[in-house]
């Protein structure tokens, strides 16, 4: 009888231990089955968010001028930079007496009262556009030290590229147009600046 009680616990046991094998074996297939959909979910997400990426790394644009393109923008500078002054060699001139090489003064002995106020007007308009032009060749050397540094066309604010139009037309820039007339960074600045603030 005792041979009997034994074999029914051996039994019982070999039972409990399928039961336990078949019960880890299900647990296992469920485990797997979480972790292949956790993997896609993760994919997924991670999908979204380069699809997200390239969106806006599409929309923000290249980071930096290529090598031609900084050139071509130099040799505009350099350009710029010889015109403007040739424009305050000329305008020099027409500021001082020939013979002398001094400035021409208001009390030139051939002006009557009514010329001496045009003169005074024409003289303060030659020095206005002469100040101008020093300021302009100012700018025009900043955009050069910018160029070989690297960091020409960067806007100052959002640090995006300035689009090409407006540095061929104002090669000084160093804002976007839409900042420079209302303050505030254009829809590219904004989301880059968003982007920055997330980190």
């Amino acid at each position: 009888m005792a041979a009997k009680g034994s074999k029914a616990i051996v039994k019982s046991t070999v039972e409990i231990m399928k039961e336990r094998a078949a019960k880890r074996s299900k647990q296992l297939k469920k485990a797997k089955a979480n972790l292949k959909k956790a993997v896609e979910i993760r994919n997924k997400k991670l999908a979204t968010k380069r699809e997200q990426d390239d969106k806006i790394a599409k929309l923000l644009g290249p980071k930096r001028f290529t090598a031609e393109e900084l050139k071509a923008f130099k040799d505009i500078i350099l350009e710029k930079k010889k015109e403007t002054m040739e424009e305050l060699d000329t305008l020099k001139e027409s500021m001082m007496d020939v013979t002398t090489g001094e400035y021409v003064s208001e009390s030139s002995t051939y002006s009557l009262h009514m010329e001496q106020g045009t003169d005074a007007m024409e003289r303060e308009k030659t020095f206005l556009f002469a100040s101008r032009g020093s300021k302009f060749i100012n700018q025009l050397d900043d955009a050069l030290i910018r160029i070989g540094e690297g960091t020409y066309g960067l806007c100052k604010t959002c640090q995006l590229l300035i689009p090409k139009e407006r540095l061929i037309a104002v090669p000084t820039a160093t804002t976007c147009a839409e900042y420079k007339n209302t303050g505030m960074p254009c829809e590219r600045g904004r989301v880059a600046l968003a982007k920055k603030e997330q980190g």
